[in-house]
Parts: structure tokens; C-alpha cells; sequence
């Protein structure tokens, strides 16, 4: 069994790693509040690194055109064709994996690949986040749990099989057998991954058979790549932590979504060691993002210590 780490709030290093300039790709997911987005985007860019934009298909033209419109004046921004991406659908996963492929294919160096929604904003500023990279460098940030122990009520997304029709999910399952001697894992969908972990995952021959089950799971997004590494030879650093601040409130039929953040969560948002935060929206509070400015350029140290995958349980039962 994998160890992975568990990131804390003092300073500890796993080894000593010469400290480098990082290079950030990201991979931004927009599919409404173009606003919001653009407000995302001038925060966190930096002309060194990296920016590729997928806008969901369903966010309608005039969207489309006005990101675009206000992207052409960065040359190192790239636009994906627009794909019907569906919540709870294999397509999450699959825009990921293109994102992850089109930047690697790139002629373009870059060392991190960070993945975030049009609705996130950074707690820290570009150079903060690329000295606590540069830092860490060799570490991959991404939720990790083992799925049947730590939260057995989702196995049915996993043991069941789903299809995508149209906008949504078909009603229709029926269950199935799962992938013989792989253990599930699931975490979220956010994470920070080194360059090396990326390549493992767009081009390593093992993770053809995760791709081909995990088309017909439900929410896949929350669990494809932490059932990958953990499966795999992926031999990298794993830190139980994606550096996002969420905090998860119920919502009718959905069982939780990310709340959506006002002046009243400042303390929360200025406490701990998160590295980017959601959701946001103007409509709802305009004025958070000026409070979270006041700590945007103070860093902060994290611990890392091993622990036993298996042992990991109490922070993954309030995700989705």
C-alpha cells in the first residue's frame, strides 16, 4: 500500500530539494459569470506562465465571445474548442485529461499544473504560491481516501454503471463488476500536479484501462485520478491536501455544494494554509475579495508528515 502525506501548519521538509523558479500551467473550467472569471484570471496572471481556458459549451455564445474577447490580448493564454461538459459526467474527467495534454504538447516549459473553476479566486498572490511551489517541488496536492472505507455510501457511483446522454445522466444502471485488484480512492476534483505526474497520466499505457471503467462511473471527476496513482506505478510524492478552502453546505436534491463565500467567512478564508478558495460571485458579495487582499502576500509554512493512507477517514466525509 502507497503512503501519501498529510499537509499541516509548520514548516517541515520531506527532503532537500534546490529551490527553483517555478512555472505555473492552468487549466481554468468557465461556464458562467464571465466577470467572475476575469476577475479570477488578472489575479493569478503572471506573464511566465501558462494559461489554457476551457468555456463549457453550455455557457452559450455570447459568453464564449466575451472570455475570448478579453483573453486575446495575452500570448500565453489558449482557448480549448468548446465540449458539452456535464456535471457528474466521465466529460469532467475528459476535460481534464485534454487540458493535461494540450499544455504537455505545448512548446512551452512549464513545472505545475493547476486546475481551477471560474469561480475560484487565489488567497495568496503568484508569487507566494510560486515560492511555497518552488518549495515543495516534487509534490503532487490532491484529496486522497480509500473509497470503500472512508466513504462507503458513494461506491454505487463506481459499482453501478452510468451513461451521459445529452445534458445529463442517464436514469438507467445497472451494476457491475469492479476493476479486479484496484482499490477505489476518492477525494475531489481539485488539484496541483508536477509535470512528471501529468505525463504519467496523458501517456502512461496503465491508465487505459482506468479511463475505459471509470466512462461509465458517476462523479468520476472526484475520484479517476486519486484511483490512478494509487493503483498505478506512479512512484511521486502524494500530498493529501489541494490547497482549496470549501466549506460544504447542503442544497436540496445535491447532497453538498461549496458555499458561496461573503465577509462573514474572511476568518475562515485568512486562517490555515490554503493556496486558492471557492466559490465566489459578485452578485451575492462584492466586496470579499478586498478582504482577502489584505493577507495576499504573506506567506505561510506547511508541515508534511507520513501517514498510512488507511488511516486517513474524518476529512473527506463532507464532500459531495
Amino acid at each position: 500500500m502507497k503512503n501519501v502525506y498529510i499537509s499541516e501548519s509548520d514548516g517541515h521538509s520531506i527532503e532537500n530539494i534546490p529551490m527553483k523558479s517555478i512555472c505555473i500551467a492552468y487549466l481554468i473550467l468557465v461556464h458562467r459569470l464571465p466577470n467572475q472569471f476575469k476577475k479570477l484570471f488578472n489575479a493569478i496572471y503572471d506573464p511566465s506562465n501558462f494559461y489554457l481556458i476551457n468555456i463549457d459549451r453550455k455557457a452559450g455564445d455570447e459568453i464564449e465571445k466575451e472570455v475570448t474577447d478579453f483573453l486575446n490580448k495575452y500570448p500565453n493564454v489558449r482557448i480549448l474548442k468548446s465540449e458539452n461538459v456535464i456535471w457528474g459526467g466521465y466529460s469532467m474527467v475528459q476535460a481534464e485529461l485534454d487540458g493535461m495534454k494540450y499544455l504537455l504538447e505545448m512548446n512551452a516549459k512549464w513545472d505545475y499544473f493547476i486546475n481551477l473553476s471560474g469561480q475560484d479566486y487565489p488567497l495568496k498572490s503568484q508569487k507566494i504560491i510560486k515560492d511555497f511551489l518552488s518549495g515543495n517541488n516534487g509534490k503532487n496536492y490532491i484529496k486522497v481516501a480509500d473509497q470503500e472505507k472512508i466513504r462507503p455510501e458513494t461506491m454505487n457511483r463506481i459499482e453501478n454503471y452510468f451513461e451521459e446522454t445529452g445534458d445529463k445522466i442517464s436514469d438507467k444502471t445497472h451494476k457491475r463488476e469492479f476493476m479486479k485488484d484496484v482499490i477505489p480512492y476518492i477525494g475531489g476534483q481539485w488539484m496541483i500536479l508536477t509535470r512528471d505526474c501529468c505525463e504519467f497520466i496523458s501517456n502512461n499505457i496503465e491508465v487505459k484501462r482506468f479511463e475505459d471503467y471509470y466512462l461509465n462511473t458517476l462523479i468520476a471527476d472526484e475520484s479517476f485520478f486519486q484511483t490512478v496513482l494509487m493503483n498505478t506505478s506512479f512512484d511521486g510524492i502524494l500530498i493529501n491536501d489541494d490547497k482549496r478552502a470549501i466549506i460544504w453546505i447542503p442544497d436540496g436534491d445535491i447532497k453538498l455544494r461549496p458555499k458561496t463565500f461573503t465577509e462573514t467567512d474572511l476568518d475562515f478564508l485568512q486562517t490555515g494554509n490554503h493556496l486558492f478558495a471557492r466559490k465566489f460571485d459578485d452578485n451575492v458579495d462584492n466586496k470579499i475579495i478586498e478582504g482577502i487582499k489584505i493577507q495576499y502576500d504573506i506567506p505561510f509554512k506547511t508541515l508534511v508528515k507520513v501517514a498510512d493512507i488507511g488511516n486517513l477517514s474524518e476529512n473527506f466525509k463532507h464532500l459531495n
